[in-house]
This record gives structure tokens, C-alpha cells and sequence, in this order.
């Protein structure tokens, strides 16, 4: 028999569904206020050092000088969403950091020279490094890949290679990795940041661009990019990346750690990087355990 319905129940019926249908719907979390960290280190107020110029990571408009050194406005993307989480946690409200331009090439000397309080500039933990500075983290663990031109159909993968002129901005793990594996094979040309690496590729002065896959991804979501360049997906190496400090900060590392693991925990991490990345289609992959 079929059952007769009057326009009211007909209506909650399609309200309940519709409930049922946006409750399966998944979007972004939301970023969360830490809790201060007990006895944290007294800051009034924080120097960062970040990329301006990556994508999704993390990027800034030049803002003039201050100090000797360039600062920024409107700064966004996964590190710097990870470096006011930090702030908060020390007591720093978002209002009271200074964005400071960090290109790899300057990083270790504006720590050094006291520029800075810290650095998050896709920046990853090596022995080397750790002898100049202090890291927390790792915070995130990217691989390095190959941003190539669309319509490369023979630049397939890392054992390509040879012949093959490479772009990685200097004073990188990438581009020592480059170094490393295939000197001899490859032409390697080291600017000071990646994006003029991308600007070299997409005008055909270069093969490739090699950095993580992080990065890689979120230069090809622009729309500029879009349908020009690709990432290729073929990780080799593994890159944490860490916060940077002066040498000394033992304490300040600890804390800086104890604010990651309540970052990844009360679900902001996952949160920033499905708001800065999730749209270039780079899947997020497990947290790392800070300190480890």
C-alpha cells in the first residue's frame, strides 16, 4: 500500500535528510587558541623568520625594513598559521609577532646575528645545521620532488635525470641532495629562492624544479600554474622540518615542543594544512612526534 505522507512530514523528512547528507560532509577543522604553556619563556612579543614567497607554506607582501631586515604583512600558510600557534602557547598574541624574511640563503645568519627569535621556513633539521642553530619539531615530514612543464612526457621521475639542467635555491637540502646524488648527470642552477626557480621553469631555462613536495605543490596550485606545470609524486628523500632557534635554547626547544604536540593533538595541525594545501589536491600525510 502506499503510505500518504502530509506536506509537514514530507518537509522534515527532507530537513532530517539533508542533515544526514551534510554531516557526512567533510571540511576544514578549525585552528584552535592553545593553553599557555606553564612557566613558558616571557616574550612581549616575537621576531619569525618565514618564506614570503612559497605557497601555501608560507608567504608575506614586503612591508618595508625594520633592523636591517625585511618584514612582512599579511602572512600566511601552513608555517606561519604553525608559528602563531607557537607564539600563543608563549604567551605572544598574533598582533604582537613580527614576520621577518627568511630565504634560505639567510636563514642560519639571521638567527646568529640575533634578527630573530625564531625560524619556520620549510626548514629542515640536518646534523650541519644543528651545529649553528637549535630546532624543535619536527613539526612536518616532506619529500623532496620534481616540478616539471605539463607537456615534459619524458621527465617521468628522479632516474631521468641525466642530461637534464635542475633549479633549487641555494643553501638547501635539496639542492645538496642534487649534489650528492647526481653530480655529473645534471646541471644544477641555485638562485635564492624558489620562486624564481618556478619563474626559470615555466620560461624553459630549466628542466625541473626540485624541492618538497609540499612546496612543489603549492606553487602548481596557482592559477597561473594550473594546467602548465605538474608535480611529479616521486618522493626520495625525507625532509623534517624543525623551528629554529639560537644555540643555548634548550629550555625554549623543550617548550616550543610541548606546544607542536598539543598543536597536533587538539587537531589544528591537520586544520592548517587542510586549509593551505588540501586545495592543490597534496595529500596530508601522519603527524611526526616532536622532540623525536
Amino acid at each position: 500500500m502506499r503510505s500518504r505522507l502530509s506536506p509537514l512530514a514530507r518537509l522534515f523528512g527532507a530537513v532530517a535528510t539533508l542533515g544526514l547528507v551534510l554531516a557526512g560532509c567533510s571540511s576544514p577543522g578549525e585552528i584552535k587558541d592553545p593553553t599557555p604553556i606553564a612557566g613558558a619563556t616571557t616574550f612581549s612579543k616575537l621576531r619569525i623568520g618565514i618564506s614570503f614567497d612559497q605557497p601555501g607554506v608560507g608567504t608575506a607582501s614586503e612591508a618595508g625594513e625594520s633592523d636591517g631586515v625585511t618584514v612582512g604583512k599579511d602572512a600566511k600558510g601552513f608555517d606561519v598559521d604553525t608559528a602563531t600557534y607557537i607564539a600563543k602557547a608563549l604567551g605572544v598574541p598574533a598582533e604582537s609577532i613580527t614576520w621577518v624574511k627568511a630565504d634560505p640563503v639567510d636563514r642560519e645568519r639571521l638567527i646568529e646575528d640575533g634578527k630573530v627569535d625564531l625560524v619556520l621556513s620549510s626548514y629542515t633539521i640536518t646534523e650541519d645545521r644543528k651545529r649553528r642553530v637549535d630546532f624543535a619539531g619536527p613539526y612536518f615530514v616532506a619529500h623532496q620532488d620534481l616540478l616539471v612543464r605539463r607537456n615534459d612526457e619524458e621527465l617521468t621521475g628522479p632516474d631521468r635525470l641525466k642530461g637534464r639542467t635542475l633549479c633549487a635555491a641555494a643553501n638547501t637540502t635539496s639542492a645538496q641532495n642534487v649534489l650528492n646524488r647526481y653530480q655529473g648527470d645534471v646541471a644544477l642552477v641555485q638562485p635564492n629562492t624558489f620562486s624564481e626557480c618556478v619563474k626559470r621553469l615555466t620560461t624553459g631555462d630549466v628542466d625541473a624544479v626540485t624541492t618538497d613536495d609540499i612546496i612543489l605543490a603549492g606553487f602548481a596550485a596557482l592559477p597561473a600554474n594550473k594546467g602548465v606545470l605538474r608535480v611529479l609524486n616521486k618522493g626520495f628523500s625525507d625532509e623534517p622540518y624543525g623551528i629554529a632557534m639560537p644555540k643555548g635554547s634548550g629550555q625554549l626547544v623543550t617548550q616550543v615542543n610541548q606546544a607542536l604536540t598539543s598543536y597536533i593533538a587538539d587537531g589544528s595541525w591537520k586544520a592548517s594544512l587542510e586549509r593551505n594545501v588540501g586545495p592543490s589536491g597534496y595529500k596530508i600525510p601522519d603527524p611526526p612526534t616532536p622532540g623525536k
